[in-house]
């Protein structure tokens, strides 16, 4: 596959901040959006995911604006966002402010009054009585058939017209895995021809390697589920680490996992960050920032939001004068861009876990590029924990991310963090 396409560079340093539309501003479109450029560009943000601009189907509509996943057209806006203008003009906008942009895509169904629904009913998944077949678990869209060559041409069209309409700069592909593989590789090379893409899908790199032949990044669907067992039930810092290592043993070269701590799906179905990490959130999203792969920053996390947001009916953001998280979040995305440890597939660094036999409650790994290291200790307890340098992983002179605190690793081998604390030291 790799000869049909190559990835794109900027993939290495990137970020993702994923924006619910709909909840984000009280107007809830493209234009009131734009506003928020400038605050997230200076928080450090690289890359903007949309969730979908696609027009919701009206039959079986849940709530009282039904769910941006049930698509109803693939090559219009929703008028609850504006217009097709209106998503050109905020695309450029972000462009000129060095932002890169994707969209989320639902290859696997559409809503039930899709405009294929009436033009290509062949396009469709049939059920044994020969109608439309409703996706599993999900009562309010129905499956394609990417059997259907004619069904394959006319979904890489729809994608194409926003790269060619819109300029986008990618896709955030919804549960990629439901879709065949096969389409997947014949999508992306004709797609990318038009413009290098950045790909990112929705599946777990454990459960479904082969689609990283396709996508550049993928979920770590199996992380999020660990940690929050290990917050609510068992506290095995060994067996983070086997996970871990499992997953930089599956990601092939030009790939990443994308960590998070909350996205659409979580907030509104499984709960905030703060209900299922507790006091370890702030700690986790230190981890996601500065372990290899992509950083995942869902809407609102900078506040921090404490709610569920709604994913049918309209539930904004209550937006403060002061986002509390946003310097939190601009020191560990600055850090990232700059550091040249924090880019592997650029500089050719690389990350390290690291051992502390007489505290197992840390989490730690340098990453290193060169003489260019990054340190980062997590506390993943409810105690203080005072550890030692054991085997000189620390040297020299390190100043603390957040704090500043200058410290010679030489004179004081020593180090502190409060419950559930971290720091990331920088050398």
């Amino acid at each position: 596959m790799e000869k049909d396409f190559k990835r794109v560079d900027w993939r290495y340093r990137t970020n993702v901040y994923e924006v619910n539309l709909r909840q984000y501003t009280p107007e809830g479109t493209f234009n009131a959006f734009a506003g928020s450029l400038t605050r997230l560009r200076k928080m450090g943000v690289e890359t903007l995911w949309f969730m979908p601009v696609t027009p919701i189907a009206k039959e079986r509509m849940k709530g009282e604006l039904g769910s941006y996943y049930a698509c109803s057209d693939y090559t219009a806006v929703n008028p609850e966002f504006g217009t097709l203008d209106d998503f050109k003009r905020l695309v450029g906008q972000a462009h000129k402010m060095g932002f890169k942009v994707i969209i989320d895509w639902v290859a696997n169904h559409t809503g039930w009054d899709h405009i294929w629904t009436k033009k290509h009913p062949e396009y469709y998944e049939k059920d044994e009585g020969g109608n439309f077949k409703a996706a599993s678990g999900m009562d309010d869209i129905i499956e394609l058939d990417f059997a259907n060559p004619n069904l394959v041409e006319a979904m890489i069209n729809a994608m194409a017209f926003w790269i060619k309409e819109c300029d986008i700069d990618g896709f955030r592909c919804d549960l990629a895995f439901w879709v065949t593989l096969d389409f997947w590789k014949k999508a992306r090379p004709v797609l990318d021809a038009i413009k290098p893409l950045f790909w990112l899908g929705e599946f777990d790199a454990l459960d479904n390697p082969e689609y990283l032949e396709v996508f550049d990044a993928s979920y770590t669907w199996s992380w999020m589920h660990k940690t929050e067992d290990f917050y609510k039930k068992e506290r095995s810092i060994p067996s983070l680490k086997s996970l871990l290592q499992r997953y930089s043993e599956t990601f092939i070269p030009g790939t990443g996992g994308l960590y998070f701590t909350s996205n659409h799906d979580e907030n509104s179905w499984n709960g905030t960050e703060y209900e299922k990490y507790g006091d370890m959130a702030a700690a986790l999203a230190v981890f996601s920032c500065t372990w290899e792969g992509i950083p995942l920053i869902y809407s609102g996390q900078e506040l921090p939001v404490l709610k569920r947001l709604k994913f049918f009916d309209k539930d904004p953001i209550e937006w403060k004068d002061e986002c509390k998280l946003e310097e939190f979040y601009r020191k560990l995305l600055t850090l990232r861009i700059e550091h040249p440890a924090m880019t592997p597939g650029k500089t050719g660094s690389n990350t390290t876990l690291l051992e502390f036999k007489k505290d197992d409650h840390i989490l730690g790994y340098k990453r290193t590029a060169g003489d260019r290291v990054v340190w980062v200790l997590l506390n993943l307890s409810p105690y203080p924990s005072r550890f030692r340098n054991e085997r000189g992983s620390f040297s020299g002179q390190l100043n603390e991310l957040f704090s500043g605190e200058a410290k010679d690793c030489d004179a004081d081998p020593w180090f502190e963090l409060p419950a559930w604390g971290y720091k990331v030291y920088v050398k």
